[in-house]
C-alpha cells in the first residue's frame, strides 16, 4: 500500500511520481492500492470516498480532507488504516509532516506490519528550518519515532540521503530515484538536437513558489536576452501556485515590460505537458531547494539539457554527464550563464545529446526494479 497525503499533481513532482512509479510495480506483478485524502489545492478531487475505486489506472481508496492545507488531517482515514493494513505486506509511505504519515506509520506498528517512508526531500536541513519550531514539535511528539521505526527510509538523491541523515542522526536510509515512463508517456529524444526553428524558449516546468527561483530567473533572463540583443529567445513558466505569488510573477513581468517574451503558461499535464518538453530549447530550474528534480529527468528524456542550481538533487548526475548547466540561482550567475548558453548553438547540442543518454538511467522499469529489490529485502 502507498499512503500519500494528496495525489493531486498541481502539488508537483512527489504526488505525480508517485502515479508512475505505482503503474510500473504493477506492470512487474506487484498488487498495489494507493490510500490518499481528495486534498486539491483551493479545494477537493472528485473522487469517491471511502469505498475501492481507481486513480491513473492504479486501485487507490480516498478520504476527506478536513482541515489544514498543510496538515491534510482526514478523520475517516485512521479507522481504515487500522482496520486494513493488515492486509498488505508492506507499506510506503511518502511523506512526513502530515496526518496520513502519522496514521499509517501508527497503524503498521500495532499491526507489526513493515513500511519504509520517501520523505520528499523535508528531512534535510534547509527544510526543518522552515516553520521550525512546528516542525520541532511534530518530530518530538510522532514524526521522529515514525522515523526511527521505519524499515528503511527511501532518499531520491544521494545528496537528499547524507543531507538528511546528518541533520537527524539516521542511518537506514537507501537511494531510489524517481523514474520516467520513456516509452508510453510521450517522452522520447528529439532526433534532431539543433535548436534552428523558430521561437526557441526556456522553459521552467514546476509548481510556483518563492523556493523554485522563479524571479531571479525572470530578472536574469530578461537581462540575458538584452546582452545577446535577440529577440528570438522567450521564456515559458509553466505551473500553478498561490494566487497571491502567481500575480507577483506578473507584475515582475509587467514591471520588464515583457509579456511579449515571458508566458505564464499555467499548469500544463498531459499532452500539452510533454508538447512543451519536447518543443523546449532549454529547462531550468534553479530552485534553491530541490530533492530530486523530476521536471530535469522529463525533459532529457526528451533531449532537451538543462540548467539546474547545485540544490538541486539531480544535479551532480547532470554536471558529471554534462547533461546541462549548473550555477547558483542569483541574478548575475544566471544571466551570465543564459547568455552563454544562447550564444552557443554547438555546446546546446552536444549537452542535448548527452541529457538523453543520462535520462535512460531513469527509465521507470529499472527504478521499479530497485524499489522491488528492496521490498523483497525488507520483507525477507
Amino acid at each position: 500500500m502507498h499512503v500519500i497525503p494528496a495525489v493531486s499533481p498541481k502539488y508537483g513532482g512527489p504526488s505525480h511520481a508517485l502515479v508512475g512509479m505505482c503503474q510500473a510495480l504493477m506492470a512487474r506483478g506487484v498488487e498495489v492500492q494507493i490510500a490518499s485524502t481528495d486534498a486539491e489545492p483551493g479545494g477537493h478531487l472528485s473522487v469517491e470516498l471511502e469505498s475501492p475505486t481507481t486513480h491513473a489506472g492504479v486501485p487507490a481508496i480516498f478520504f476527506h480532507k478536513h482541515l489544514s492545507e498543510a496538515f491534510k488531517y482526514s478523520k475517516a482515514m485512521p479507522r481504515w488504516l487500522d482496520q486494513n493494513v493488515a492486509n498488505f505486506d508492506l507499506v510506503h509511505i511518502h511523506g512526513v509532516f502530515s496526518h496520513a504519515c502519522i496514521a499509517a506509520s501508527r497503524a503498521c506498528r500495532r499491526q507489526k506490519v513493515p513500511y519504509l517512508v520517501r520523505p520528499l526531500g523535508n528531512l534535510d536541513p534547509w527544510s526543518l528550518r522552515n516553520k521550525s519550531l512546528r516542525k520541532k514539535l511534530f518530530l518530538k511528539f510522532a514524526g521522529r519515532r515514525m522515523l526511527l521505526d521505519a524499515a528503511a527510509i527511501q532518499y531520491t538523491s544521494q545528496s537528499e540521503k547524507a543531507l538528511s541523515e546528518r541533520a537527524l542522526n539516521l542511518n537506514h536510509g537507501v537511494v531510489i530515484p524517481l523514474g520516467v515512463d520513456l516509452r508510453t508517456n510521450g517522452f522520447a529524444a528529439k532526433n534532431d538536437h539543433s535548436s534552428n526553428q523558430p521561437g526557441r524558449y526556456v522553459l521552467f516546468l514546476s509548481r510556483l513558489q518563492p523556493s523554485k527561483g522563479v524571479d531571479a530567473l525572470i530578472d536574469a533572463f530578461v537581462a540575458a536576452r538584452h546582452d545577446i540583443r535577440s529577440s528570438e529567445w522567450k521564456l515559458v513558466i509553466a505551473g500553478d501556485g498561490p494566487a497571491d505569488y502567481v500575480d507577483s510573477l506578473r507584475r515582475k513581468i509587467s514591471a520588464h515590460d515583457a509579456s511579449d517574451f515571458i508566458l505564464l503558461a499555467g499548469w500544463l499535464d498531459g499532452d500539452a505537458k510533454t508538447k512543451a518538453l519536447r518543443e523546449a530549447s532549454l529547462l531550468a530550474l534553479p530552485s534553491e531547494h530541490e530533492n530530486f528534480g523530476l521536471s530535469i529527468v522529463e525533459a532529457m528524456a526528451c533531449g532537451v539539457p538543462v540548467l539546474a542550481s547545485p540544490q538541486v538533487g539531480l544535479a551532480p548526475e547532470v554536471e558529471a554527464a554534462g547533461a546541462g548547466w549548473i550555477c547558483n540561482a542569483e541574478r548575475e550567475t544566471l544571466r551570465q550563464t543564459l547568455a552563454g548558453i544562447f550564444g552557443d548553438e554547438v555546446e546546446r547540442q552536444r549537452r542535448a545529446a548527452a541529457s538523453s543518454l543520462l535520462a535512460a538511467r531513469f527509465e521507470s522499469s529499472n527504478v521499479a526494479e530497485a524499489l522491488i529489490r528492496v521490498y523483497e529485502s525488507l520483507l525477507s
